[in-house]
């Protein structure tokens, strides 16, 4: 039996380092996501900008403005579309010198405050595979080695709760 417990072990740790190889290869996909995206929304307001600097100074939030103060609904709702992906190129502006600062930086912008529209795309597309440099080599070996001891820990924890609670079963006497 104890070599059973053994093999599932070494399987568990296994599975926390395939399952961590593959962290490095989604951080690099949902930062070329973060960036095509990034450089669609900037090509779909050049025009606009250029208007903005022709006209305004080069202020997007006046030539936003212009075209929501306009009388003609067609015009104001082109301005509520402007505004539209002009606040998404800030977000998107935001979020990728938030990822891109530094390695550590596009693994805590990943966890911590991705782009949920960016983060599924790239889930419901990604292509696994393992790719061995040292980040994922690192991170295999800490997902491997984290997963196993959760779950020897956890194991060791319900051991001893149902070892006490046998133990208070025999104590209490039977009626």
């Amino acid at each position: 039996m104890r070599k059973i417990v053994d093999y599932l072990r070494l399987i568990l740790f296994t599975s926390g380092v395939l399952l961590g190889v593959q962290v490095p290869g989604f951080i690099d996909q949902y930062g070329k996501s973060l960036q095509a995206h990034l450089l669609e929304s900037s090509l779909s307001l050049k025009e606009f900008e250029k208007d903005a600097q022709r006209y305004f100074d080069g202020s997007l939030e006046k030539l936003i403005a212009h075209y929501q103060n306009n009388p003609d609904p067609v015009i104001k709702d082109g301005g509520a579309s402007i505004s539209a992906i002009y606040s998404r190129n800030l977000n998107l502006e935001r979020a990728w010198a938030a990822f891109s600062k530094n390695t550590y930086s596009a693994y805590s912008h990943v966890l911590l405050e991705p782009l949920i529209d960016i983060k599924n795309e790239v889930w419901s597309n990604y292509t696994y595979s393992i790719v061995l440099n040292q980040s994922a080599i690192i991170s295999g070996l800490c997902c491997g080695f984290l997963l196993a001891l959760l779950i020897e820990l956890s194991g060791q924890l319900i051991s001893n709760l149902l070892q006490q609670l046998f133990r208070l079963r025999r104590k209490t006497p039977s009626h």
